[in-house]
């Protein structure tokens, strides 16, 4: 477990208090998983963003009529800080019945407080039913590679050694899968996940793919560390000419989670998936 998670809102009773309190919010620093990783602030290997998109978005006007949107907050990978999810979630609760002027007034608000938090500044778009409903459902790109018929009796870490690949001939190409699962390091609650690898570089076996991303299903780590870790092992296996992976959690609370990590510049489709 994060050190840091033990003193967190997650697997713990909670007051839902529904008028704004910023507060709430708790930053988790990246530096320990990161070091786990072998790697630091200064020597990231990657770009990126978290995207977290938030169904349960809700506020007054000043008149006291509610309002219902969809929040999408864009966190930079290299924030020193991520956001303890549930207490996120708390912060978001207590917008409910918080009267703002204006979408721009409850936008600003939340740049400037998850800014704070996160230790780098966040994008923030608030989002109409309507606009999101005509962007409809999302599928991922490349090849799915669920249907592979691969055997694996060990779940309980990552197992790199599994990834295999031919380094005599060199493709582009965009493999993903729907059978990414790991649990939450606090409360040991399952988060499911659909991951996209995109890469320039040796021929990756897929059914080594398929085999490692299988391996994550009894890891306790968060989302970010988790796209984190595939980024790296992919790394140092295929020392690739370019290389992007990102996963798209199912959301939890309202909210899912979506990190981003590529050698170079994304742009990041955020529509939802069937799942999602």
């Amino acid at each position: 477990m994060h050190p840091a998670a033990e003193h967190s809102p997650l697997g713990k009773a909670s007051e839902y208090v529904s008028t704004y309190t910023p507060s709430l919010l708790f930053p988790i620093p990246r530096t320990a998983k990161w070091a786990e990783l072998g790697v630091s602030a200064e020597t990231l290997p990657w770009r990126g963003t978290d995207f977290w998109n938030c169904f349960e978005l809700s506020w007054l006007l000043l008149s006291g009529k509610p309002v219902v949107a969809i929040g999408e907050f864009a966190i930079p990978a290299d924030s020193p800080n991520i956001i303890e999810s549930k207490s996120f979630k708390l912060y978001l609760n207590s917008l409910n019945q918080t009267a703002f002027d204006s979408p721009q007034a409850l936008q600003a608000c939340l740049e400037k407080d998850l800014g704070a938090a996160a230790g780098k500044p966040v994008s923030v778009r608030i989002r109409s039913l309507g606009d999101v409903e005509k962007e409809g459902v999302a599928g991922l790109p490349g090849q799915c590679i669920d249907e592979l018929d691969v055997s694996i009796s060990n779940y309980e870490q990552p197992q790199p050694e599994l990834l295999r690949c031919n380094k005599d001939k060199v493709v582009e190409q965009t493999l993903h899968s729907h059978l990414l699962k790991s649990n939450c390091p606090v409360t040991g609650q399952p988060d499911w996940g659909s991951v996209v690898v995109e890469y320039r570089g040796p021929e990756l076996d897929a059914a080594s793919l398929l085999t490692y991303l299988i391996s994550f299903r009894q890891h306790a780590d968060f989302h970010e560390q988790c796209v984190e870790r595939i980024f790296l092992d992919l790394k140092r296996l295929l020392d690739p000419q370019h290389l992007t992976v990102y996963a798209r959690y199912v959301r939890r609370g309202g909210l899912d989670i979506n990190p981003y990590r590529s050698l170079g510049p994304v742009s990041p489709d955020n529509r939802r998936l069937v799942r999602q």
